[in-house]
């Protein structure tokens, strides 16, 4: 089987991120949107709730897998077998950041890939800590998350 892991905070989970996996789909047998977990950090949703927001988006599609995990994500990337680190790139700055981090990853584990994959026109300016941003100061982000996303945001306290 090709499986692919997706990693990052998704807090939240944007149309970005959402779009990213819909169109990696046709490429792997199973997608794991692996939600890495730093106690250190105080987030919009918690873990459990991003988890569980996120599962309801894709509870259709048996494809796609929503997960934790603690430590670096090659070792993550062994544990459920996967051969590939899905990352998305908005712009040069990501390029750039990404590409230290997958060199470092494959130094880890020279057994895993990074596949990236560009922002759709349109998304690029989308950003978990933009949309947090603008929900803390009473904006709307019906436009930047899924909607299933979006009513378990709701139910939070905007401060």
């Amino acid at each position: 089987m090709k499986i692919a892991v997706f990693p990052g905070s998704f807090d939240p989970y944007t149309l970005a991120h959402h779009d990213l996996v819909e169109r990696a789909l046709p490429m792997f047998d199973k997608i794991y949107v692996a939600i890495g977990v730093n106690s250190s950090k105080v987030g919009l949703m918690d873990v459990e709730a991003k988890k569980e927001s996120i599962k309801e988006l894709y509870a259709s599609n048996p494809k796609i897998e929503v997960t934790t995990y603690k430590g670096l994500t090659v070792d993550y990337c062994k544990e459920v077998s996967a051969q590939v680190i899905l990352r998305g790139l908005r712009n040069t700055t990501d390029l750039d950041y990404e590409n230290i981090i997958a060199q470092n990853n494959l130094l880890l584990n020279p057994n895993v890939e990074s596949y990236f994959l560009v922002s759709r026109s349109g998304l690029a300016h989308i950003s978990s800590t933009i949309v947090r941003d603008i929900w803390r100061n009473n904006g709307d982000i019906k436009p930047l998350v899924p909607a299933q996303i979006l009513k378990h945001i709701e139910k939070l306290d905007r401060k």
